[in-house]
């Protein structure tokens, strides 16, 4: 370093010789005023020439990072007008300078006080001028110049992180890019190679390579796979000169990923399953899980199970679980032990998503057999149908077969089975059902008017397992039978006027009827045949189950007749003809031009409309005293005074007290001790009575303990003696009620809960015996032995 400092010294010395022999064209527009200019004047006649300038130079030269022992030695500031005697003054100004640049003012001589560093600051702009010591004066006009940091390779190239993150789809081809990398090196790129970076690999062979230029990180083997190695480390060197050796460099790590394609086909661990499912299994229920193997992840791992063929695929079916992509196998329809007992199904597992690109290695997809076998159990009856319909007219006799169910053992046992109707859908025990052939009968008339639909449920039964029934619903439609006569629709409110004309309309009547025939109702009036040809109405049918009523003579008097009464019969087409006779009452009443009525007579408003206004008004007035009476009478009532039930205490008669409550049973002790009846034995001591205050304290007297365990009855029987022949009881009277029920009933229990420990069926024969009071309980449980509760 100091022979080359001694070179730059030399190179500067010949520099300024230079410039101080030849001036510098550069720099004559910039400090053309420093210039002399001398010549040929008109007055003097001198001769004028141009002097050249004293001092020029343009930029200086430094190493960086000088660790020399002395200060590093800049250059030398000289002008012609210095003659050496020290009356020149050089004084450095910019950059650095005082601080980082010191220049010796006598002699010009400029060093570097501190190391200095390009990568901080390449370049420094400085100024120099000399000035005459005595005078203060410049003698050459300020220059200015430049220090240049000549750069040395002291920075490594450093990455722009510390470590990096890339991923590449597994499979990939031989040069695909991963990531590129980029290291910088903070030396002058402009000098030398000290800031040419190149990238090599250190780690990662043979899977990655890196281009030395670029950086960017390619993969360097085919089909690298993912299920064999899914993380790789890659770490990458930049250095600088080139590569050359000498340089400085840097590391980084990169941490590479294989990223999952679907390359791989789903596999069965093994080529065949075995399941068995009851045949009572309803649809729906899983029976077993199968599952592939993709190692392959996500999407691509999604598997999708069906059935492809099988002699069961119509019985069972497969669903896929999309969390554990598992194949669940479920019952599709109900099986049947006695018609198949082992079902084969060949299921397939394939990827929901295959890459096109890998479909040449082979089929996405894989087959494995499951065989199912179905378990036999004891199955309930099965009837022939879902449901029955039975259709009866309502005029069938009691006893009469009306339909039949019919259900067997599904079992290979074809146990026999037994039939029973269900009393909670026939609490009136209409029907009734034969046990052994299912044949169903009535036992009561039928109404199709009050009932027209009869739901019923059947029960059918094992005889040898009574726990396996079934049930049925039998729907009896009640067929109608012509046995209603039709009748008025309405009660008509009829009157004609006084004044009316023959052939007047003064009323239309219909008719209905409770039967329902098939063809619909059709109805026929005409008058009772005594009444055939009457003089004041006749009845003219319309033809739609309608009649009108119609004046046969001019002008009717209120006085001489105010109400007629029509008889009509009404009749029906269905078979058997039903007929009635309807009674329509006409008042006579007065009316205007118009036909409205005004006014009938008394005697006619009774008859039909009930009672008068007068009759009204009286029955009002009679409520009206009721309640007058009701409130005096209350108000009364509240004025007595309750007597006392003592009057005196001198009164010393026997009173009777009555107490109209309940009171609180075991827990009530106020109202007596119960102590005794509970234990007759215990010792008990004479309590004074609680309803009255005593007047004398009587002494406690004592009883004989009843050593002996006797009945609660003569223990009341012992007390009552012992109260009755107590001189010292208080001088009133108890009236005690003791309700005793006595020992047991001779008459055996009632209850049908002890019936039911028993399977078999009970004897109520006995009942008829009791007499007429439980005739209506012998006919409940005196019918036919099939008959269900």
């Amino acid at each position: 370093m100091r022979t080359h400092s001694f070179l730059t010294v030399l190179l500067w010395s010949s520099v300024f010789c230079v410039v101080h022999m030849t001036p510098s064209q550069k720099r004559t527009n910039k400090h053309s005023h420093s210039e002399r200019i001398t010549g040929l004047s008109e007055n003097d006649g001198k001769t004028l020439h141009r002097t050249k300038r004293g001092w020029m130079w343009n930029q200086f030269f430094l190493l960086e990072e000088y660790t020399g022992p002395d200060t590093q030695y800049v250059g030398k500031l000289h002008t012609d007008q210095d003659k050496g005697d020290g009356n020149l003054k050089y004084i450095l100004t910019g950059d650095g300078a005082g601080s980082l640049f010191i220049i010796d003012e006598n002699t010009g001589d400029i060093h570097a006080a501190k190391k200095l560093d390009r990568e901080e600051k390449s370049l420094y702009v400085l100024r120099a001028k000399a000035i005459d010591r005595k005078t203060g004066r410049q003698v050459e006009p300020e220059s200015e110049f430049i220090i240049k940091i000549h750069d040395i390779n002291d920075n490594e190239p450093k990455f722009t992180k510390d470590m990096y993150t890339a991923s590449i789809p597994e499979m990939s081809g031989v040069g695909t890019s991963v990531i590129q990398v980029t290291a910088t090196d903070a030396d002058d790129a402009n000098y030398g190679n000290s800031a040419k970076v190149v990238y090599s690999i250190l780690q990662g062979q043979p899977y990655f390579s890196v281009d030395p230029e670029t950086g960017i990180i390619k993969t360097a083997l085919p089909d690298m796979s993912r299920e064999n190695r899914e993380q790789y480390q890659v770490v990458i060197q930049a250095k600088d000169m080139g590569g050359q050796m000498g340089g400085l460099s840097g590391t980084t790590t990169v941490n590479i990923t294989l990223t999952d394609v679907n390359d791989n086909p789903p596999r069965f661990p093994q080529s065949s399953y075995q399941f068995s499912s009851p045949e009572s299994a309803p649809p729906g229920t899983p029976l077993g899980r199968i599952k592939a193997n993709d190692p392959d992840v996500g999407e691509n791992a999604e598997i999708e199970y069906s059935i492809s063929s099988g002699d069961g695929s119509d019985m069972f079916d497969i669903i896929t679980d999309k969390d554990t992509q598992e194949g669940i196998i479920t019952v599709k329809k109900h099986l049947d032990f006695e018609n198949k007992v082992l079902y084969t199904l060949k299921v397939e597992a394939s990827n929901t998503h295959p890459d096109p690109r890998f479909l040449q290695l082979g089929p996405f997809k894989d087959t494995a057999f499951v065989k199912i076998s179905v378990e036999d159990i004891d199955e309930p009856p099965v009837f022939s149908r879902p449901w029955y319909l039975i259709e009866v007219d309502e005029d069938a006799k009691e006893g009469s077969i009306i339909g039949q169910v019919v259900a067997q053992d599904p079992d290979i046992a074809k146990n026999a089975i037994k039939y029973s109707v269900d009393r909670h859908t026939d609490l009136d025990r209409i029907f009734n059902i034969y046990s052994g052939n299912g044949s169903l009968f009535l036992s009561k008339p039928l109404d199709r008017e009050e009932t027209p639909w009869h739901n019923i449920t059947v029960i059918a039964t094992e005889i040898n397992n009574p726990k396996q029934s079934s049930q049925i619903p039998v729907f009896i439609r009640i067929l109608d039978i012509n046995d209603h006569a039709p009748e008025f629709a309405n009660y008509y409110e009829t009157f004609v006027c006084e004044n009316a004309k023959a052939g007047q309309l003064i009323q239309t009547v219909s008719a209905i009827d409770k039967d329902q025939p098939p063809r619909g109702h059709r109805f026929f009036f005409e008058l009772v045949p005594e009444f055939a040809v009457h003089p004041n109405f006749s009845v003219v049918d319309n033809k739609d189950n309608t009649a009108g009523i119609m004046t046969r003579r001019n002008g009717y008097s209120r006085s001489k007749t105010s109400t007629y009464l029509l008889p009509i019969i009404i009749f029906d087409n269905d078979y058997p003809i039903q007929s009635s006779t309807g009674t329509l009452t006409i008042r006579v009443c007065a009316c205007d031009s118009r036909g409205n009525m005004q006014s009938c007579s008394a005697e006619a408003l009774l008859l039909p409309a009930g009672l008068s206004t007068g009759a009204l008004v009286a029955i009002l007035l009679c409520i009206i005293i009721l309640l007058v009476l009701v409130v005096l009478f209350t108000a009364l009532k509240r004025q007595r005074k309750k007597e006392p039930l003592i009057i005196s205490k001198d009164d010393v008669r026997d009173n009777i007290v009555t107490y109209n409550d309940e009171g609180g049973g075991e827990e009530d002790t106020q109202a007596f001790d119960i102590g005794t009846l509970r234990n007759p034995e215990a010792r008990e001591e004479s309590k004074m009575r609680r309803d009255v205050i005593p007047e004398t304290i009587f002494q406690i007297r004592r009883t004989a303990p009843l050593w002996e365990n006797i009945d609660v009855q003569d223990f009341i029987h012992r007390r009552l003696k012992e109260n009755d022949s107590d001189p010292a009881a208080p001088p009133y009277d108890s009236l005690a009620t003791y309700a005793y029920e006595g020992n047991d009933s001779i008459a055996n229990s009632l209850s049908s809960l002890e019936s039911l420990t028993t399977e078999g069926n009970q004897d109520y024969d006995y009942l008829s015996d009791w007499g007429p009071r439980f005739k209506k309980l012998a006919d409940m449980y005196g019918g036919e032995d099939s008959d269900r509760d």
